[in-house]
């Protein structure tokens, strides 16, 4: 597993992402996201299928999940091959009491978001540290490089406060899996995540941004590895 990916082993994490797993049945088609709770949830589906109790078919959001679906054994296909999957599993870096969640952390949040809105559920794994009772995180937003400075204006206009995010290994920016830039905006406690959504989406060179209104269920793990549900 890579270093985001289960580099301690955390059992409020892997509560929650055996307990999604479940949800899926042989014949599904199902979408795989990125971060370290959802790699609980695509090992244990590995172990399904390597113990023959479960066939089927995940699409990835990432690099980083195809890899973990890979060395779990899941067999993949793509969303032009399967346009409507069954369902959607994934992380969320923060979730308040409506199911409005900000992801990006991974800087895969605009196929995270194409994937979970291509299915008919969409279900996030989190461990308790990541609910909010209102969303106050940074919002990743993935930008066309070229487009960099007009966005960082506009953003700026919505008083938001926005840093080009830098890679750790090396000199420079994250690159996303689409070759774009990701800038990390703080809005402070967002007091309205639907509008700001709509107010970024709008900006000319904004590929996809953070904020996620279509949860449809919440598995919460918890210390004492039990876990939450919570459905819209």
């Amino acid at each position: 597993m890579t270093e985001r990916n289960m580099s301690t082993d955390s059992p409020e994490k892997r509560a929650a992402g055996v307990a999604a797993s479940w949800m899926v049945e042989s014949g599904m088609v199902v979408g795989l996201g990125t971060g370290s709770t959802v790699a609980y949830t695509i090992k244990e589906l590995g172990r399904r299928i390597r113990e023959e109790e479960l066939e089927i078919l995940g699409v990835v959001t990432s690099y980083q999940s195809e890899m973990l679906a890979i060395e779990a054994g899941i067999p993949l296909a793509t969303l032009a091959q399967h346009p409507e999957l069954d369902i959607a599993i994934d992380g969320v870096d923060q979730i308040d009491s409506r199911l409005y969640a900000i992801k990006g952390g991974g800087a895969a949040h605009t196929r995270e978001k194409i994937v979970s809105s291509s299915s008919k559920r969409f279900v996030v794994v989190a461990d308790e540290s990541k609910i909010s009772t209102q969303l106050d995180k940074a919002v990743p937003i993935e930008v066309l490089p070229f487009a960099k400075t007009l966005v960082v204006k506009k953003i700026k206009e919505l008083g938001g406060k926005p840093k080009l995010r830098s890679a750790l290994r090396k000199d420079g920016p994250v690159i996303t899996d689409n070759g774009n830039f990701v800038l990390d905006a703080d809005f402070g406690v967002i007091n309205d995540p639907e509008n700001l959504a709509l107010q970024l989406s709008s900006i000319p060179g904004v590929v996809e941004h953070g904020i996620f209104s279509n949860v449809d269920e919440l598995y919460i793990g918890r210390k004492d590895e039990s876990v939450e549900i919570v459905r819209r």
